[in-house]
């Protein structure tokens, strides 16, 4: 029986993610999915300009594994 684990992203990692979750403990791995839904749902508290490359790589990743390709935001 194969189960698959989904990645875990350590909010500490990313700027904008640490920020959202500015009531948590940030060392804490979260699941890849919960990210996902995280900045979706937060994306207007989201400081595009201090986006790393990386963390704007981790986005793109989730919303294709988990956004058909795309994040559906409000702003």
């Amino acid at each position: 029986m194969n189960t698959y684990a989904l990645p875990m992203i350590v909010p500490a990692e990313f700027p904008e993610l640490q920020a959202l979750l500015w009531d948590r403990d940030v060392a804490r791995p979260i699941p890849a999915e919960e990210a996902f839904a995280l900045y979706e749902r937060n994306w207007r508290f989201v400081d595009q300009t201090r986006l790393t490359a990386r963390e704007k790589l981790l986005i793109q990743n989730l919303a294709d594994e988990f956004g058909h390709g795309v994040l559906l935001t409000a702003g």
